[in-house]
């Protein structure tokens, strides 16, 4: 049976003997951990007050996984003008739209591995059309933490890291010695490459492709507390995999066994060009019933 990280650990030291349906895991994963001490933490990195907004625009050009897309639709109310001795007019939207387009966080549901979610849960306790019964990013909770910048590219005198660069946890402890920063429990980690340089000038090349972690980084800097681990590429992950069979097995260890949300197509430009590399990192899901990935503008400030 998969060990659902060290979530769950600690909840099955905890649980009774008696219980046999399974381990029980907190809807919110890593981020149950999360307590008012950690956004005080956070706090504490805001030196100039300067904000940073982490999303990309989500938009009909936002280069977008596999069939994803979005579309939108703006209908005006009525004549002109419609209401009142003021002539208020007025419109209304309508967008139809993958939830994954362009930044975005991704729920417990949104993949799993060997017939099973985080927590060991069957995808019979977990789908449905209308709206996944279990995790859906509507359960989200605010996170207000420290945040940490990662950038490999600065440690490899690059502007962009190449597709299929696999980040090592070797790198990870370098890149974080060259620039004084440590990861430590309830920290928001993301990973500077340069890869989202390329989403508006080249997103064919950008989605073929990406550096990103490996698993051995991936499970680095979970022992290390990361609650939720984001990077300026579309996956995270390093594509394509060194090894072909595997598919998105950092997203299968993060979501699946660790309860690790991830952050995709963060704007992490900025803050690398200001070696902004410790901020306060506030996130507020927008709280779509059922989804299980949900467009995000996470904020930095610093």
């Amino acid at each position: 049976m998969r060990v659902a990280g060290f979530v769950v650990a600690a909840l099955m030291l905890a649980a009774p003997a008696c219980v046999s349906e399974g381990p029980k895991v907190p809807e919110s994963g890593a981020l149950s951990t999360l307590t008012e001490a950690d956004a005080l933490r956070g706090a504490d990195q805001v030196i100039e007050g300067k904000v940073y907004g982490l999303g990309v625009i989500t938009g009909v050009d936002t280069p977008a996984y596999g069939e994803r897309g979005y579309s939108i639709e703006i209908t005006p109310h009525g004549e002109q003008p419609a209401f009142g001795k003021n002539g208020a007019i007025a419109m209304d939207d309508k967008i139809v739209a993958n939830l994954g387009v362009g930044s975005q966080i991704d729920g417990f549901a949104h993949l799993g591995s060997n017939g099973t979610y985080y927590g060991d849960l069957p995808e019979s306790e977990v789908w449905a059309e209308d709206g996944v019964k279990k995790y859906g990013t509507h359960n989200i909770p605010p996170i207000a933490t420290k945040g940490v910048l990662i950038d490999v590219a600065a440690l490899k005198g690059v502007d962009r890291l190449d597709a299929g660069y696999a980040i090592t946890p070797e790198d990870l402890a370098a890149a974080l010695e060259r620039q004084g920063s440590t990861v430590s429990k309830g920290d928001v980690v993301l990973l500077h490459t340069g890869w989202q340089s390329l989403a508006a000038t080249d997103p064919a090349t950008f989605l073929q492709g990406e550096p990103g972690i490996d698993v051995a980084a991936a499970k680095w800097l979970v022992a290390r507390g990361a609650v939720a681990i984001g990077a300026d590429s579309w996956a995270v992950e390093v594509l394509p995999n060194p090894d072909p069979e595997l598919v998105f097995p950092v997203h299968s260890f993060l979501l699946g066994d660790s309860g690790v949300h991830i952050l995709e197509s963060m704007d992490t430009s900025q803050l690398a060009a200001d070696q902004a590399y410790d901020f306060f990192f506030v996130l507020g899901v927008p709280r779509f019933y059922g989804a299980v990935q949900m467009v995000i503008n996470p904020v930095a400030i610093r």
